[in-house]
């Protein structure tokens, strides 16, 4: 025994050597668990030990383990013989589990009585768990069966009998909100107990009772204001409520003044910190708040900056911090309290300060106010930085002149240590005031210039080539930044490289001067050890060659003659061909006016030299779209929000060949079939698909059909269906589709194919339309500003175990497959050997809806990999059905 306890020990010290906090419940099972619950039944009850049986079950149920219909029943059937042991400890453990495991209505008589027993128990504590229990569980018959007793634990003398009634009130109020209402005169009376709690929750449960009645809310905000409450919480709760009437009612026609001012300013002098700190937080979040309105709420909170209590000064300055947003001339008083708090030594109220005194100084202090957050920034996290930064950036805009002040700064926190985000953060507030400060550029531009010297980050190095590229050529002295761009093509990975050898060819393209020079490091890139960087600079090295050409302007006007999908479709067929002959451009317009002209054989020479994929090409998708958007009975649909790659539905050896791609519209999706026949002595005529809806028959309904006239021997033809699609359904379904035709017969001697056919159909795979058919990846540079316009309330969030996984790449690649969106800010990358990541994701759902989600993922020590869905949208019901996606995949 005493070597167990040597080796538990042992292992003890060395996770927390390593960091780790030991857990009483490493290790545990349910199944164990389950069979320890055994000592429920046993005569002679162990009360500790069903004590540490109890928590282990309500640790696996808080961590995501669920029990079965069977097992919860049988756990639920043994606590019920707890109520046999007297022991308070073990009796709170029990209405603990019965509230985790809530028992179905069947069952939940077996133990009502128990629990009623307690109720009426002369022990308080019992009496007030028992309330708990028994109204978390019960349904709305059985709570008319307890009405009485609930009324009367609301007035009960004792407090904690009385807060568990109220509270118990407000969860049944979406039981049966009728029996609740009924309780308005025993809630009143509670509201004059000497309790700070019991008055408080009684006010909270009488204002949800009235809630709907305009009237009546006005008339307890009345009463309420004219005699304030004891409790400092309940006074809190009736600030608030008059915040709410003051919002809905209309300021005064005469005097000009709100409705319950008077209250709020008397509230600033509470003796209760909490109460003045409500009242100034509802004054200067009032609707078009005037200045005179916010100075005895920014008085209040000037004297809190001073507080010796740190919670008081970072409320004091989080709200000063929201008023300086729209009114930062009136707690101009406050700087200089503000500009002390710099040094405090809780860093989030030092940030807040900073960031304050950054919208509300002047241009005269902007020189001092640098200098104390040089001295600061080293002591605090990324993430207070990018907040500093961020205000920085709304500084300079501000006072454009003192942009060289705030660009050396943030030059000189660039170079500084720091992760991604705060690096990614600075790099955006440049390249903000670079474009909005035409001054600013050409020091901008250097700063990034040497920042990329050092940079560790491939997305941001990539960024700022990219910038280099757009704006160097336009400076005054361009050639200066061909060093910076040039050394990162000698010294950095493939994906940088390319990102130089495109920002080079902008100089060379933009400025004649220095187009020899760039042609020689761009030919220098050709014997690159990566293909993407080779291909980048021949094709650049090419461009440059032509545009030193007399004949450049011809030739870019020709070009543009020609679109770029029956281009592409004819270089294709030439490269096909054995021929010795150059590839006529010619060919290309003569075969675009031949499809034009007949829109139902929009490729047909060209499609059967094309090798049989399951997924199309770029240049078939947009193929396809040309062919939709030409038809007029799809005209009236609008814009194509979505096209689908194309899916097979025969097999490839089979006579018909059917091919089926999907268009998505903001109402409607259409069908488009190409269909061709491999079968010589036949023609087929009249051809159709008809659809008929397996699966989702309320989310779609059929519109129309265009049927094909003809469909000759190895020629492709087209049919569409259209289905209009409901709106706020999820829309998946299934359908089967059958290839119906009119076949006729060709004559041997005469070539023509006979008058008469026969009708004959054709069984083709089934079509499934699932939710990322209606999802388009978008990749955002500023994905916290718009997941921040996004509403917070219909935020939806769950976890999921993705199982075992090799590592978290893996594990990402599966869900960014099944959602269809995009990451943003390079947040796909994770590092190597990394145990948790977070990653972002943007995109659009069809309509323009908005949708962006917030992907943490864990690996445990066994490699399963946990995850935490986090997605917002402008329309709830979207961000719900990305949460169905995941579930049913």
């Amino acid at each position: 025994m005493s070597d167990a306890h040597a080796e538990s020990g042992k292992k003890r010290d060395e996770d927390s050597e390593e960091g780790l906090d030991f857990s009483p419940f490493w290790g545990i099972e349910k199944g164990a668990v389950l069979q320890e619950a055994r000592c429920f039944n046993e005569s002679q009850l162990d009360a500790r030990r069903c004590q540490q049986v109890i928590t282990k079950l309500l640790y696996l149920s808080n961590q995501g383990d669920s029990f079965t219909k069977v097992e919860a029943t049988e756990v639920f059937f043994a606590v019920t013989k707890l109520f046999q042991s007297s022991d308070s400890n073990l009796r709170r453990m029990v209405y603990l589990i019965i509230k985790e495991i809530c028992p179905s209505a069947d069952e939940v008589i077996i133990v009502t009585s128990s629990l009623m027993k307690d109720m009426n128990s002369k022990i308080d504590l019992y009496r007030s768990n028992a309330i708990r229990v028994l109204c978390n569980i019960t349904d709305a018959g059985l709570l008319g069966q307890i009405e009485r007793y609930l009324k009367q634990a609301v007035v009960d003398k004792n407090a904690t009998v009385s807060s568990a009634a109220l509270v118990s009130g407000h969860h049944l109020l979406q039981v049966n909100s009728e029996i609740v209402k009924r309780w308005s005169n025993e809630v009143q009376e509670a509201m004059t107990s000497k309790n700070p709690l019991v008055q408080y929750h009684a006010l909270g449960l009488l204002h949800r009772i009235k809630q709907n009645d305009r009237l009546a809310v006005s008339k307890l905000v009345t009463q309420l204001s004219r005699s304030p409450m004891r409790s400092s919480l309940a006074q809190c709760l009736v600030i608030r409520y008059v915040a709410q009437v003051i919002q809905d009612s209309k300021a005064d026609a005469v005097s000009g003044g709100r409705p319950f001012f008077d209250f709020l300013e008397s509230c600033l002098r509470h003796k209760s910190e909490m109460v003045i700190f409500e009242a100034a937080r509802v004054i200067i979040e009032l609707n078009e708040v005037t200045a005179r309105e916010l100075q005895p709420a920014v008085t209040v909170l000037q004297l809190f900056l001073s507080s010796s209590k740190p919670i008081l000064r970072f409320a004091a300055i989080r709200a000063l911090n929201k008023v300086a947003m729209n009114n930062p001339s009136s707690i101009t008083t406050c700087n200089e309290d503000m500009e002390s708090m710099i040094s405090d030594q809780n860093r989030s109220i030092a940030t807040l300060a900073i960031t304050t005194l950054l919208k509300t100084g002047n241009e005269s202090s902007i020189d001092r106010l640098m200098k104390q957050i040089s001295t600061f920034m080293s002591d605090i996290q990324d993430e207070f930085k990018v907040v500093v930064v961020e205000a920085i950036q709304e500084l300079c805009l501000k006072f454009p002149h003192k942009h060289r002040i705030l660009m050396n700064f943030l030059s000189n926190v660039l170079r500084e240590e720091g992760g991604f985000e705060y690096k990614k953060a600075i790099v955006d507030c440049i390249l903000c005031l670079v474009k909005k400060i035409p001054d600013a550029t050409e020091a901008g531009l250097t700063h990034l210039s040497e920042f990329i010297e050092d940079c560790e980050f491939t997305y941001l190095s990539s960024q700022v080539l990219h910038l280099l590229g757009e704006l160097g050529p336009s400076t005054a002295d361009p050639g200066k930044y061909i060093r910076y761009i040039y050394n990162r093509v000698i010294l950095e990975n493939a994906t940088i490289r390319a990102s130089a050898v495109c920002a080079l060819a902008s100089f060379g393209s933009c400025s004649v001067a220095l187009r020899a020079r760039v042609s020689i490091l761009l030919q220098r890139c050709l014997y690159d050890n990566d293909d993407e960087v080779r291909d980048r600079a021949a094709f650049f090295l090419s461009a440059l060659r032509k545009s030193s050409s007399e004949t450049d302007s011809h030739r870019n006007d020709d070009a543009s003659t020609y679109l770029l999908a029956p281009l592409e479709l004819s270089l294709q067929k030439y490269l096909q061909e054995t021929v010795d002959s150059a590839f006529d451009v010619g060919a290309v317009s003569q075969l675009e006016n031949d499809n034009a002209s007949h829109p139902d054989m929009h490729a047909t020479s060209v499609d059967r030299t094309l090798p049989n994929t399951s997924s199309s090409s770029e240049c078939d998708l947009r193929e396809s779209e040309n062919v939709i958007m030409s038809r007029p009975e799809f005209m009236s649909y609008g814009p194509i929000f979505k096209t689908c790659h194309a899916v097979e539905l025969t097999e490839a050896e089979t006579e018909y060949k059917v091919t089926c791609t999907k268009h998505i519209f903001k109402e409607h999706v259409v069908f488009h079939f190409k269909c061709s026949n491999t079968i010589e002595d036949q023609i087929l005529e009249n051809v159709s698909v008809v659809m008929e809806i397996i699966e989702g028959t309320e989310a779609f309904a059929e519109v129309l059909t265009v049927p094909l006239g003809t469909m000759p021997l190895g020629q492709f033809g087209s049919t569409f269906v259209s289905y209009e699609r409901a709106q706020g359904l999820y829309p998946v379904a299934k359908m089967s589709c059958t290839l119906k035709f009119t076949s006729k017969e060709i004559d041997p001697s005469s070539g023509e194919a006979e008058s008469e056919g026969y009708e004959d159909e054709y069984t083709l795979e089934d079509i499934d339309v699932i939710l990322t058919d209606f999802v388009n990846g978008n990749q955002l540079s500023a994905f916290r500003k718009v997941w921040d316009a996004l509403p917070a309330e219909d935020e939806k969030v769950d976890e999921y175990s993705l199982g075992s996984r090799d590592s978290l790449d893996e594990a990402l690649e599966a869900v960014l497959g099944i959602l269809g969106l995009h990451a943003c800010e390079g947040s796909e990358l994770i590092p190597t050997s990394a145990r948790s990541h977070t990653t972002l994701l943007s995109g659009f759902f069809v309509g323009d809806h908005s949708v962006l989600v917030q992907l943490n993922m864990g690996m445990g020590s066994s490699n399963s990999v946990a995850m935490k869905l986090v997605v917002r949208a402008d329309q709830p019901h979207i961000a719900e059905m990305f949460h169905t996606l995941v579930s049913e995949a």
